[in-house]
Parts: C-alpha cells; sequence; structure tokens
C-alpha cells in the first residue's frame, strides 16, 4: 500500500530531496524557506548544515555538485542576493551532480524588506526555473531539477512562495533512489572561471538555454487542460489554484518550467484559445516574454503587480463580483511586537532613555523602530547596520554619529555583520556598534549558527566567540553586558558612544523563548506604591496593562520575569516573587 502523508510544502521539498538521492544540503533560515532544511536534517542520509549565509551555502552546494553528488542550497529571495556571486557564475560553470537552487519569494511582504521576483533574478543568470503548484509537486519536482540539472548541465532554481512553503497537502511518499556518484574529472576550461574560459563557456550557456526551450514543451511538469476554449490561462504556481478555483472549466496551461518559457507549447496553446489571460504573482515575467512572441494576452494590465493573489482577485478583475468582506469591528489592532522578557526591549530602553538613534539590521529587533520605543532610524538588509553607520560618519564627521549606534543580531553579525565591521576598523571609522547577542537566530524560529555551539544536526561544536573575534580585528574597546542591569548597561553605552574610534557592546541576554528557559519569579504589582507614573510601560511589554484608576496589572501567564519592569519602575511599585507551581 502506497504511503500518504499531509505535509507542508516545505516539509515536501525536503522530502523530495531524500528521494532524489541528495546528499549534500546547505542553507542560512529565512522565512519562508527555513522549514525545508528543519525537515531534512530529520534525513541522516543527507548532510545539512546552517551556513553562515546564502552565498557560504550555495558555494558548498556548488562544490558538493563538482566532485559528482546531488546537492542542494535553499534560502528565501533576499538571500538570493547574498547568493548571486557564485550563481551567476555557476551558470557558466554547470552541474556535475545535479545541482538544485530553493529560492522561497514572499508575495504579500510577510516577512521580508521587498517583494523581488526570483524569475527575474534567474533570467539574468540565465538558470532554468521551476514552480510547483501543491506539496505533492513541491516533493515530485525535486527529481525533475536534479534530472534537468545533469542532463542539461546547469544548476536550477526551483521557485517558492510564502503560500506553497506554509500550506499542507496530500504527498505520496516513495523510496529513496540514490545514482551513482558521478565522477571528477579535471576540467579547468569548464570549472575555472577566468575571462579566456568563461567566454567560452557563455557560448555553452546560450545553447543550453536554446534547447531548455525547444525540449520544455515535452516536459511532464508543463500541463495543458483543455475544456472551454472560449477562455484560456498560462499560470504557474499557486496562482494555478486561484485559477482553477474560480474558473474550474476553463481552459489551463500551468507551467512548471517558468524559465526558459516552453514556446512551442505556449504558441499552440494561445492559438487554441479565444481570449488568454495571464496570471502570475508580482513581476511580468511569463506575459513580457509571451507578447514579445506576438501573442496577445491580458496581464499585469488588469491585474497587479504588488502582493499575494487570491480567488477574491480573479473574480474581482475578469468578473468584476467584488468580494464582500466583512468588516472586523471593534476589534483592536495587533502590531508586531518584541515578546516579554526580550532582552532587545531592555537594549531598545536605554537607547531611548539616552535619545540615541540606532542603525537597525535585519531581525527581531527590527521591531524596534516602531512605538513606543522607535529607536531604529534604518533597516536595509543583513548586516547593513554597521556600514550604514560607518558611511554616514564618513559624509558628517565624528560629531553627528555621537547621538547614534549600529544594532546587529548575533546570527546576523556572523552572516555578514564581520565583513562590515573589519570595513569599519580597516578605514578607521569612529562609532558603537552594538551586537544584540540572544544566542540563536530569533527571527526564523531559534536555529543555530556558529556562534551558539551546536549545528544543524544537533552536534555540539567549538562556538565562535564574538568577543575575541571582535578582539582579532583589532578593536581595543570591546565590553560584554548584562542587558538586564540596566544601570550598568546605560553607564557602558554613554561611555562607548563618547569614544573617537570603533566600540563594540556585546549585549547579552538569551532569547525569552529559547527551550530549556526557566523564569523561576514573576513580576507582581503593588498598588499601594504605585504613583500612576507610567515609566513601567514604557518598554511596551505587552505583559502590562493599565487599569482604569492608572495603575498597573501583569498578566502573571505572559511575564517572563526578566524584571525590566520592576527596573524601569523609579518608586519600587513591582516586586519579583517566586512563581507559584515552577
Amino acid at each position: 500500500m502506497t504511503e500518504k502523508k499531509i505535509m507542508l510544502g516545505n516539509e515536501a521539498i525536503a522530502r523530495g530531496a531524500y528521494e532524489a538521492g541528495v546528499k549534500v544540503s546547505a542553507a542560512y533560515p529565512g522565512t519562508p524557506s527555513t522549514e525545508i532544511s528543519e525537515n531534512i536534517v530529520a534525513y541522516d542520509e543527507i548532510y545539512a548544515e546552517w551556513s553562515p549565509n546564502e552565498k557560504v551555502a550555495t558555494e558548498v552546494a556548488i562544490g558538493a555538485s563538482m566532485s559528482g553528488v546531488r546537492a542542494m542550497a535553499s534560502m528565501k529571495h533576499v538571500g538570493l542576493n547574498v547568493a548571486a556571486d557564485p550563481l551567476y557564475t555557476a551558470s557558466y560553470i554547470g552541474a556535475n551532480g545535479g545541482l538544485m537552487i530553493v529560492v522561497a519569494d514572499d508575495p504579500g511582504l510577510y516577512s521580508s524588506q521587498n517583494e523581488q521576483d526570483t524569475r527575474a533574478v534567474a533570467r539574468a543568470a540565465l538558470i532554468p526555473v521551476i514552480e510547483p503548484s501543491d506539496s505533492q509537486e513541491a516533493k515530485d519536482f525535486v527529481a525533475e531539477a536534479m534530472r534537468i540539472s545533469e542532463e542539461y548541465d546547469t544548476p536550477v532554481i526551483m521557485r517558492t512562495t510564502t503560500r506553497l512553503g506554509h500550506s499542507q497537502g496530500v504527498v505520496e511518499l516513495k523510496d529513496r533512489v540514490v545514482p551513482e556518484d558521478k565522477p571528477y574529472e579535471r576540467d579547468p576550461g569548464k570549472n575555472v572561471m577566468m575571462p579566456g574560459n568563461a567566454i567560452k563557456r557563455h557560448l555553452v550557456v546560450e545553447d543550453r538555454m536554446n534547447r531548455l526551450e525547444a525540449d520544455g514543451s515535452d516536459f511532464a511538469i508543463n500541463k495543458t487542460e483543455y475544456k472551454d476554449t472560449s477562455i484560456g490561462f498560462i499560470t504557474s504556481g499557486i496562482p494555478y489554484q486561484y485559477v482553477k478555483e474560480v474558473f474550474p472549466e476553463a481552459s489551463v496551461l500551468k507551467l512548471g518550467l517558468v524559465y526558459p518559457l516552453p514556446k512551442k507549447l505556449i504558441e499552440e496553446f494561445a492559438s487554441k484559445v479565444d481570449k488568454l489571460y495571464i496570471v502570475e504573482e508580482l513581476e511580468p515575467v511569463i506575459e513580457e516574454q509571451v507578447r514579445a512572441w506576438g501573442i496577445d494576452c491580458y496581464g499585469k494590465d488588469i491585474f497587479t503587480k504588488q502582493g499575494e493573489y487570491s480567488a477574491n482577485l480573479l473574480r474581482e478583475v475578469i468578473l468584476g463580483e467584488k468580494a464582500e468582506i466583512k468588516p472586523y469591528d471593534g476589534l483592536p489592532a495587533r502590531p508586531p511586537i518584541l515578546c516579554p522578557g526580550c532582552p532587545h526591549r531592555s537594549t531598545f530602553t536605554v537607547l531611548k532613555k539616552l535619545k540615541l538613534h540606532a542603525a537597525g539590521d535585519i531581525g527581531c529587533y527590527t521591531l524596534g523602530a516602531v512605538p513606543p520605543l522607535s529607536v531604529i532610524d534604518t533597516t536595509l538588509c543583513m548586516g547593513s547596520s554597521i556600514s550604514t553607520l560607518h558611511g554616514m560618519e564618513k559624509a558628517k564627521g565624528k560629531e553627528y554619529i555621537k547621538n547614534w549606534v549600529a544594532v546587529i543580531g548575533d546570527s546576523t553579525f556572523m552572516h555578514t555583520g564581520i565583513n562590515s565591521l573589519m570595513n569599519m576598523v580597516y578605514n578607521q571609522g569612529t562609532g558603537t556598534v552594538i551586537i544584540m547577542d540572544n544566542s540563536t537566530t530569533g527571527m526564523t524560529g531559534h536555529q543555530d549558527h556558529a556562534a551558539t555551539g551546536k549545528t544543524l544536526k544537533g552536534e555540539v561544536v567549538p562556538a565562535i566567540n564574538i568577543y575575541e573575534l571582535c578582539k582579532s580585528l583589532g578593536i581595543k574597546n570591546v565590553t560584554k553586558a548584562d542587558v538586564f542591569d540596566l544601570e550598568n548597561f546605560e553607564k557602558i553605552v554613554k561611555e562607548e558612544v563618547a569614544k573617537d574610534e570603533v566600540s563594540v557592546i556585546i549585549a547579552c541576554g538569551p532569547c525569552a523563548l529559547l527551550k530549556g528557559m526557566k523564569f523561576p519569579n514573576v513580576c507582581v504589582p503593588n498598588s499601594e506604591k504605585c504613583k500612576k507614573c507610567g515609566a513601567c510601560l514604557k518598554p511596551g511589554c505587552p505583559a502590562l496593562t493599565k487599569n482604569e484608576d492608572g495603575t498597573i496589572s501583569i498578566d502573571e501567564t505572559m511575564c517572563n520575569g526578566c524584571g525590566l519592569c520592576m527596573r524601569t519602575c523609579p518608586f519600587g511599585a513591582i516586586d519579583s516573587v517566586e512563581r507559584e507551581g515552577r
């Protein structure tokens, strides 16, 4: 009997890697791709690692492919920017063992700083892209990616989206099939990309893409469904599900290969339908090519380039049926907020008190930009906070940044912050960098990294010492501080910001949600001492609420006993007591 299982799209990709004989997987955690590696780790047959960043992860996968085994790297769409350097050249080199890069786009910006379309990047890099529409295809397409990679000597990108990766579907499981390792043969003309070799390989790449365009019309992952030919849709990925829901009787060409597009198949389909719609999220990648072939169609002239699509959107745009959305009258807004007991809240409380601006980075601490903390002024990309502060100092001088700091998490520091700090030292910069060390990659669900002392496989390894690393760069002023000791932390920040050289403060405090974290105490208000000043409410801990009489209440089920509210109260009106039943 065939085993079937309900799986997330990301879980299904991991299963697909297992079944397709992948031997090496590397990734950096990034929503919505993180669960791929977290599920791959369950398969002992696959070597899996958290790499310090996506560039390194891609290079690890490329190296494994060169040696003759099937390999993959996983990341979110902005991670592809970090991986672009090796990726563009890997297109010229090709693949020995199958090589797949899974890239999760984020239409709707659920957890990202932009809405870029991976297909556009792949088109520039001349790398084929496949796109599954459900969990079953997410699994099956891994084997197809490996087939294409090995047959056409190319890396292959599997494009997914938040909706695919985080939706569940029934998946039929199969046994693992491991092809024989391909022999490694020394070939500098193929694997050493200096100009004389690369110019020849470019011709090979162009020929490869032409063959894929021609052969793609016969690929089984492209499916034509002819029904009512008065209306036809060309679509791919999750939008296919919306098309089928709203137009079950329409003719549909569902593309599994979305770059290069199968020209013959598209021309044939377009010739058989009266009115053609192209439904694709984000950029008009399919539409532009179809129009360039002289095929008339409706696309982004009626559909938006922004955000996630839905069945309701199709009904409204094509059928003119406005969906009735019931208002949520009376319900309070729920803006994102740092968790109770989060060490970042203590850091930002001190920075706000000192009226300092912060150049920010990517992580939970980006929430320091919103009220009531409102400390972070800039956020660009991973590792950018330090370089941003350095640029400000070089533009405006040392005095300008006396009321600025750069803040960056420990995982983000290991990702790309090290290079930025190195640059700051090398180019004789001035400024204070606060490394907010909460001992994990918090924003994506508590993944380990090089400074935590544990691998993706759970192996205990020597942890990179952030303090010693900073000292090794030649930074004289490196200080570790407990962020919950507000008085001492404030003193340290004042001293470091005043210096005319690079200084680093390692703000230590574990993430309140880490496994194994125990909070024996809880904070309890003393209404008799309370002066109703509201000082304890300023850090914005969600465990605290203001009563009608101006006093405060603390929800014991939410309170993690960090004591921040107790330390901010000038009248000693909050006590720390042992939690009952601990």
